[in-house]
């Protein structure tokens, strides 16, 4: 029940501005930002023949100039979906574990910098820095966080000259909090930053009523991993990418 309720509660925190629903499976559209906003994700049993589903599928996303891609977890993904999309030529992408910890079981570890809140503008100009990511991608990031309905978090930690180095975007929905898009810039890593930011974000989360935590990492990000088991952060499922 946890990990449907964190799937569930991870598809409302990164919302795609167009998305259907399809025989038990969701199909989001977000202009090609994130393979999270522009995949197809199986959530609930499905009737219809999975051949036929994956040919509607990638007609939906090659219709508008965009790669099909299908999104599946250790939860929901149907028999024979994987095998199928690996026959025709879908190469696996992004292995990814969604880790949980439980804010109820004690107080997050005491974060040694201040967090600090910004605008969803000062923010998103600072992830762009931080993680040296497109410029020419911020229209399409700002959709997707101003289409966020429930209360958000942007988080971001100063060095000691002042000047921000880590950033991080916390959502709330209900007892569940989501932790994304987190970063710290590269003159700054392994000094404790990344950890303080996460330490933060709990400390906010929990003072404004969740009693869980989850965030993803990429499989082989062996360095935010030991970040995240420090701070308690435990598998609870993981997902994989299958694109052409």
């Amino acid at each position: 029940m946890l990990a449907r309720r964190i799937e569930e509660a991870s598809l409302n925190a990164w919302p795609a501005p167009q998305q259907l629903l399809y025989d038990g499976w969701i199909v989001r559209l977000a202009n090609g930002y994130t393979k999270r906003a522009n995949s197809v994700t199986p959530l609930y049993p499905s009737e219809l023949d999975l051949d036929e589903k994956i040919a509607r599928c990638q007609g939906l996303y090659r219709d508008r100039g965009l790669p099909p891609i299908f999104r599946l977890t250790s939860l929901a993904s149907p028999a024979g979906l994987d095998d199928a999309l690996a026959r025709s030529g879908y190469r696996v992408l992004d292995p990814t574990l969604v880790l949980h910890l439980d804010l109820a079981a004690g107080d997050p570890p005491a974060p040694r910098e201040k967090l600090r809140r910004a605008s969803v503008g000062e923010w998103l100009s600072l992830y762009t820095r931080l993680s040296e990511a497109r410029s020419e991608n911020e229209a399409k990031h700002s959709e997707i966080l101003r289409s966020i309905v429930f209360p958000t978090l942007y988080a971001c930690v100063d060095g000691a000259d002042g000047e921000p180095v880590a950033c991080g975007l916390g959502v709330l929905e209900g007892d569940v909090v989501g932790l994304f898009d987190l970063v710290t810039g590269p003159a700054h890593r392994r000094r404790g930053y990344g950890s303080a930011l996460v330490a933060g974000m709990l400390h906010w989360a929990r003072a404004a009523g969740a009693r869980h935590a989850y965030l993803q990492v990429v499989r082989d990000n062996a360095p935010a991993r030991r970040v995240y088991d420090r701070l308690g952060f435990r598998e609870v499922y993981h997902y994989w990418y299958r694109a052409p």
